[in-house]
């Protein structure tokens, strides 16, 4: 075993281990050799969870931990005992147009996550599940280039603007809860100087498999959900066309990240490949085309002209045995498969 590698059959802990991402990245890293405790708000309610595992790596090399408040002083003082590394994958995703409901929690969760990091001695690494929306909001149709000193400072400004808060300052209070809580994050490694890494992991619209029914909404895959269920366009008229990245790839960003001691304060983006909600809709005609889907819906020729700086994600693909990305329709495709 390499003196850089976190050892096999290491206990991980994954918080929101019930989410989306949690759950792809709980999968992944069972499918690598490792043990994982994730952390849910009720565990009689997230049984599911341990019953999938159990079922698809044996039982044994899962577990559920009961943490109903991720901003209680201690909060994870338990969970993390015994862990080798830890993923922050939950976050507040109740879209409160008020920031102080939830930037301000997100900041405290982040730093409550460290702070168990920090007392726990068997810690060698952890990552923080940060998101695109941390270095920019979509903004098609303009050149720009995103790198590793890039933050969405334009939402944050927004989030905090004076009340009333309305809701359309929904999703700028998301992207600066994911601004901020990434920032307090570097801060907190700057001012303690931890002994173990430290990185974050930016994923953009994640579209790829559910992997249980259980999971209802399916984060971002939800917006795929939706317009197969009926939606008319509402959702691709009120979401301008961005990067995606599938789901799968996104927890191998987080098993490298977790697993290869040697990459420390890295921002890893999980940026795919740009996609436009015409492109979406034709590939969703091909895949299921007894579906009602709009069918004559127009994104303006809107397109993201971004360039991103996924290098370093490319190469950690790569490190785990894949090709790189995977492709839109491929994800889409497995998304659709995994639906009823």
């Amino acid at each position: 075993m390499p003196a850089n590698k976190l050892p096999s059959g290491s206990l991980v802990l994954i918080t929101g281990a019930n989410g989306f991402l949690g759950s792809h990245i709980c999968d992944q890293l069972l499918h690598a050799g490792y043990r994982v405790r994730g952390t849910v708000r009720d565990t009689a309610k997230q049984a599911w969870l341990a019953e999938y595992f159990d079922k698809k790596h044996g039982k044994g090399k899962f577990e559920l931990a009961h943490v109903p408040d991720f901003t209680a002083d201690g909060c994870l003082d338990e969970a993390i005992k015994g862990c080798s590394a830890i993923a922050h994958t939950a976050s507040d995703l109740s879209f409160s147009p008020d920031p102080n409901e939830i930037i301000t929690p997100v900041i405290k969760a982040t730093q409550r996550a460290l702070q168990a990091a920090m007392k726990e001695p068997g810690i060698k690494s952890f990552v923080l599940t940060s998101s695109s929306t941390a270095a920019t909001k979509a903004n098609p149709d303009k050149k720009f280039h995103i790198d590793r000193n890039t933050w969405n400072e334009e939402e944050v400004k927004t989030a905090w603007a004076p009340p009333p808060y309305t809701r359309d300052r929904v999703w700028a209070v998301y992207g600066a809860s994911k601004t901020q809580g990434e920032q307090a994050a570097w801060q907190f490694v700057k001012e303690n100087k931890p002994s173990f890494t430290v990185n974050t992991i930016l994923p953009n619209a994640n579209f790829g498999a559910i992997l249980d029914a259980e999971q209802q909404s399916g984060s971002t895959a939800g917006w795929i959900r939706a317009i197969l269920e009926g939606d008319k366009g509402g959702l691709t008229k009120s979401i301008a066309p961005q990067y995606f990245v599938d789901p799968v790839d996104t927890a191998l960003l987080h098993v490298g990240a977790l697993t290869d001691l040697s990459l420390n304060g890295e921002r890893i983006f999980a940026f795919a490949e740009p996609f436009h909600w015409t492109q979406v809709l034709e590939i969703l005609r091909k895949l299921r085309p007894s579906a009602n889907l709009p069918e004559d819906y127009k994104d303006n020729g809107q397109r993201d002209l971004s360039t991103v700086d996924n290098e370093l994600a490319v190469k950690i693909l790569k490190e785990s045995g894949r090709d790189g990305f995977k492709g839109l329709e491929q994800s889409l495709r497995e998304l659709v498969d995994s639906l009823p």
